[in-house]
C-alpha cells in the first residue's frame, strides 16, 4: 500500500487572524514578491526532478538554499557547516547475487525471496510430496486462497510469514511458495517489511515455473537458492543557517524543501501510469522561499531579543524525517527554543477569500492575545479597506508537516498553510500558479507577528489535541498513535500518544513498538494500516507490543 501525505486540517476552525497596522518591517513588497519568484522558480524548475530527498535534485536544492543563506547573513548552524546529514532507511533490496536454479535450469524472472530470508546457500534434491527436516519444503497456497476467499479478514502475507516460521522451526531450510489457482495472490516482494528475520529462506514462485517443475509427474526435484538481502538506504539533508542575537531565546523558522521527485516513494497523485517530475512549487518550494525570505528581512530587523534558527528540512514527505532528526540531534538547546514557526504550502492564497490557515493556535495563551480576526497588510485608512487576509485557526499543535516534530519537544509551534488544491501531489504543482502578492503577504504577516512578540515574555507551551500526521488507507477506526516514521525495526513505534483515544486507555505510551494488533503480525506501518482496516467501532481486540525490551500484552477498544 501507498502512503499518501494529506495536509488537511479539521474542519473545527473559528475566524482569526493577526493584529492590524503596528511595525511592519519596511522591506519593499516589490522586492520581496521578486525574489519569491526568483527562487520559487528555481527550486521547481525541472532540472531539480522533484527535489526528492537522497537524489542529485536534493543536493541542488540544499546547494541552492546554502547560498541563499549565505547572502542573506546567516551563519552555518548544521553538525557540518551548513548541513546535517540524516539517514533514512527504505527497507531491504535483493542482492544482485540472488538466485534460484531448478534441475540445473537457471530461473530468470518469475520468483522472489520474502525479505524476512535469511542470507544462505540451500542446494538440495527434495521429494515433491514428504516433508523431511533439512530439506526444502514445498506449498501449494491455492487451497488456503480458496477457503479464504470471501474472508476480508485474511490476511495471507501474514498468513505466509507465520506458516513459513512454523515450517522453518519444524526444520525446513527454505519454503517455497506457488499459487496454483486462479485467485490473485497479489504477492510482491516488499522491501518496506520489517517481519523478524527467519533462520531460512522462504521464496516465492510463479505459476508457470511451478507447472513445469513441479507438476509433471516426477518424484524429486533439484533446487539451488542463492538468498541475500542488503539495506536499502539514502541520505538527506536538513539545511541549517543562524542568526546570533546573543539573546538567552531562540526562534525557530522552518520549512521543507524536498518534494516527490517522479513520485516513486508512491505518494503521487498522478493518475497517469508514466513517470513525471513533480516539482512542488506550492509544496514547498513557496515555504522554503518564505524561509529564504524571513531570512533576509530577520537580518536586517531591530526585533533582535530572540536568536533566530533557519532549518530547511528534507525528508518531510517521508515522514518528518528531516525535522524529526533534528529534534532529537539539536544543534541549538532546545531548552532555549521560544517558539516555532512552520510555513509549508503557502503560495495559493485565495485571491477571493483571502484565507490563510494557521495551526497550532492553542500550543501557547499567547498566540490567543496577538492572534485576532483580520490583518491588514498596510496601516493607512484601515476602516475603508478589506483585510488582506482572513485566518481560520486550528488549536492543534500536530498536523501533516515538520511543526509536529517540535510540539512534541514541548515547543509552542504554528503552522502556517493556504490550503489544498487540485494540483497537490500531481506533476502540475508548477511555479507560474504561485500567488506572489499573496504569499508576500503571508511574510509581512509572519513579520509582524515576530516583531509584536519581541519585546514580550517567553511563551509558555500547552499541550493540545493531536491530530493524524498522515493517511494512506481508509478505516473506521484509529488507535491514536502518532507513529515514528523513522523507526527501521520490526513493528510501529509510537512516537506519541493522543490523549482519550483507545491506545492511551489501553495503557500505551509513546516508546511502545506495536508487533500484533487483534492476532494480525504487525511488521511495518503498511501492514498496520491494512491490518486496522480490519476492524469496527466497538470492538476490542488484543494489542502486544514491546517495552523497555519486554514484550507485554493490552486490550484496546475502538
Amino acid at each position: 500500500m501507498r502512503l499518501y501525505k494529506f495536509k488537511m486540517l479539521l474542519p473545527v476552525f473559528i475566524f482569526a487572524a493577526c493584529s492590524g497596522p503596528g511595525n511592519i518591517s519596511s522591506t519593499s513588497p516589490d522586492a520581496t514578491i521578486a525574489e519569491l519568484r526568483k527562487n520559487i522558480s528555481y527550486l521547481a524548475d525541472d532540472k531539480l526532478e522533484g527535489r526528492r530527498t537522497g537524489t542529485p535534485g536534493e543536493l541542488l536544492a540544499m546547494n541552492y538554499i546554502i547560498n541563499q543563506f549565505k547572502q542573506a547573513g546567516l551563519s552555518p548552524k548544521g553538525s557540518q557547516n551548513y548541513i546535517q546529514a540524516f539517514e533514512v532507511n527504505d527497507g531491504k533490496v535483493m542482492d544482485k547475487t540472488v538466485a534460484l536454479a531448478i534441475n540445473g535450469n537457471k530461473i530468470e524472472t518469475g520468483f522472489f525471496i520474502f525479505p524476512f530470508s535469511a542470507d544462505t546457500v540451500v542446494n538440495a534434491t527434495v521429494p515433491l510430496r514428504s516433508q523431511d527436516a533439512g530439506d526444502p519444503w514445498i506449498f501449494d497456497i491455492k487451497t488456503i486462497l480458496e477457503e479464504n476467499k470471501n474472508d476480508p479478514h485474511f490476511d495471507l502475507a501474514d498468513y505466509v510469514y507465520k506458516n513459513s516460521k512454523k515450517a522453518i522451526d519444524r526444520g525446513a531450510d527454505a519454503v517455497v511458495l506457488y499459487n496454483s489457482s486462479a485467485i490473485d495472490d497479489k504477492l510482491v516482494f516488499n522491501g518496506k517489511d520489517k517481519s523478524p528475520m527467519l533462520n531460512g529462506v522462504v521464496l516465492y514462485l510463479s505459476r508457470a515455473d511451478a507447472q513445469k517443475y513441479f507438476n509433471n509427474g516426477a518424484d524429486s526435484v533439484s533446487i539451488q537458492i542463492v538468498s541475500k538481502l542488503d539495506e536499502k538506504k539514502r541520505t538527506g539533508h536538513n539545511v541549517v543557517g543562524y542568526i546570533d542575537n546573543g539573546a538567552a531565546t531562540t526562534i525557530v523558522l522552518g520549512a521543507h524543501y524536498d518534494h516527490l521527485g517522479y513520485g516513486e516513494d508512491g505518494n503521487s497523485r498522478n493518475t497517469s501510469h508514466e513517470a513525471a517530475i513533480h516539482n512542488g512549487a506550492d509544496d514547498n518550494a513557496s515555504g522554503t522561499a518564505a524561509l529564504i525570505e524571513l531570512a533576509r528581512q530577520l537580518k536586517k530587523s531591530k526585533a533582535t531579543n530572540n536568536n533566530y534558527l533557519f532549518i530547511a528540512f528534507s525528508g518531510e514527505e517521508l515522514g518528518l524525517y528531516g525535522s524529526k532528526y533534528f529534534t532529537d540531534h539539536p544543534t541549538i538547546d532546545l531548552k532555549a527554543v521560544n517558539y516555532m514557526i512552520n510555513m509549508d504550502m503557502v503560495g495559493r492564497l485565495n485571491d477571493s477569500t483571502k484565507v490563510l490557515t494557521i495551526g497550532g493556535y492553542g500550543t501557547s495563551p499567547t498566540w490567543g492575545k496577538v492572534i485576532e480576526k483580520e490583518y491588514f497588510a498596510t496601516k493607512h485608512d484601515i476602516k475603508k479597506q478589506a483585510p488582506s487576509l482572513v485566518i481560520k485557526i486550528d488549536s492543534s499543535g500536530t498536523g501533516p508537516s515538520d511543526h509536529t516534530s517540535f510540539y512534541r519537544k514541548d515547543i509552542p509551534v504554528l503552522f502556517y498553510f493556504t490550503g489544498l488544491h487540485t494540483d497537490y501531489h500531481k506533476p502540475s504543482d508548477d511555479a507560474d500558479k504561485i500567488n506572489y502578492t499573496g504569499e508576500q503577504t503571508i511574510i509581512a504577516h509572519i513579520m509582524q507577528l515576530i516583531e509584536k512578540l519581541n519585546k514580550e515574555p517567553r511563551l509558555t507551551f500547552a499541550k493540545t489535541r493531536e491530530t493524524q500526521t498522515t493517511t494512506s488507507a481508509r478505516f473506521s477506526v484509529s488507535m491514536g498513535i502518532m507513529p515514528d516514521y523513522t523507526f527501521a525495526g520490526t513493528g510501529v513505534k509510537a512516537d506519541g500518544v493522543s490523549d482519550g483515544k483507545p491506545a492511551q486507555k489501553a495503557g500505551l505510551q509513546a516508546g511502545d513498538i506495536i508487533i500484533e494488533l487483534g492476532g494480525y503480525h504487525i511488521s511495518s506501518m503498511e501492514s498496520y494500516m491494512q491490518t486496522l482496516g480490519k476492524f469496527k467501532k466497538g470492538e476490542t481486540v488484543k494489542v502486544k507490543y514491546i517495552r523497555g525490551g519486554k514484550t507485554l500484552e493490552t486490550s484496546v477498544s475502538f
